[in-house]
């Protein structure tokens, strides 16, 4: 039986997209108003994710939009911002800053310039910086996305850092794409109160039926509503077709790259062109596909 307490980050999460300006500088007024309309709409916030082009922005980028979420009076405790960083200074300055504004956790990435790195290696790089931020308030996420990190977090790793720093460790974020190895975590971790989040809605069903927490999936940005549907009713009739659902929507976005289309999505829907912008190295939809797009998701008109 899970440990998991009430108050911990559990559901759904959205890792924010973050809208820029012409000028590529971070749209303040826009990331506050949509971070609003995912929370209305029963999700969380992982601002700071990969689908957040979170490693195009700067420290001070991402600090200045965490606060601007707070000073909009938003809730820190549905914040789960992404503060891993391949350099160790700049995860520790991230993550000093959303545990003292009380943000419910913090996403962490493995230091990932450096390909085929040691678990003693990660390991001191998660230990660096825990003893750095040295508050008790303190919960990391893990984030486990080798198919874009190319650093893993095995289950070896897992073992020791909860062995090490019981309570500070407290889940993950499981992108593999490898069912078996998020079934190993829910089957090894969960159970110790290590919350197991999977990395996509399509295997939410799957998640919640083995004990899990929930999922931290970047289309929480434009569906965000019935993912958190399914979440809510996972265990009631009909939820296999809801499951099926979400999943037709999902392969609809993953048949673009993903960022642009859910970028163009949401430009379509607001009636705002500047919602598509990406920083580079990412290219916009071209005006073709964008049509295309919505006319495969039937978006209504703005």
């Amino acid at each position: 039986m899970s440990k998991r307490a009430a108050d911990r980050p559990q559901g759904v999460y959205s890792p924010v997209l973050t809208p820029f300006n012409a000028d590529l500088s971070p749209s303040v007024p826009r990331f506050v108003a949509h971070c609003r309309a995912l929370l209305e709409q029963g999700a969380g916030l992982a601002i700071f994710g990969t689908n957040s082009e979170a490693n195009s922005l700067s420290v001070a980028e991402k600090r200045q939009l965490l606060d601007a979420l707070l000073d909009a009076g938003q809730p820190a405790a549905r914040m789960m911002p992404g503060t891993g960083a391949c350099a160790l200074p700049d995860a520790v300055a991230l993550t000093r800053h959303a545990v003292s504004a009380g943000c419910g956790g913090v996403l962490m990435l493995p230091p990932f310039y450096y390909k085929g790195v040691s678990d003693e290696g990660l390991f001191r790089a998660y230990a660096h910086v825990i003893e750095q931020v040295a508050d008790e308030r303190l919960r990391i996420y893990l984030y486990h996305i080798p198919p874009v990190s190319g650093v893993p977090i095995s289950l070896g790793l897992i073992e020791r850092l909860l062995g090490a720093f019981p309570g500070i460790i407290a889940g993950i974020k499981d992108s593999s794409g490898d069912w078996d190895n998020t079934a190993a975590m829910l089957r090894d971790f969960q159970p110790r109160g290590f919350d197991v989040f999977a990395g996509t809605e399509t295997v939410l069903l799957e998640t919640m039926r083995a004990g899990g927490a929930g999922c931290i999936t970047a289309t929480g940005n434009v569906n965000a509503a019935p993912i958190v549907a399914l979440y809510r009713s996972w265990h009631e009739a009909g939820a296999e077709q809801r499951q099926r659902a979400l999943n037709e929507t999902r392969a609809i976005f993953q048949s673009y790259p993903m960022i642009p289309a859910m970028k163009a999505t949401l430009a379509q829907r607001q009636g705002d062109p500047v919602w598509a912008t990406v920083r580079p190295p990412l290219v916009e939809l071209g005006a073709a596909q964008a049509a295309q797009l919505a006319q495969r998701l039937a978006v209504p008109a703005a």
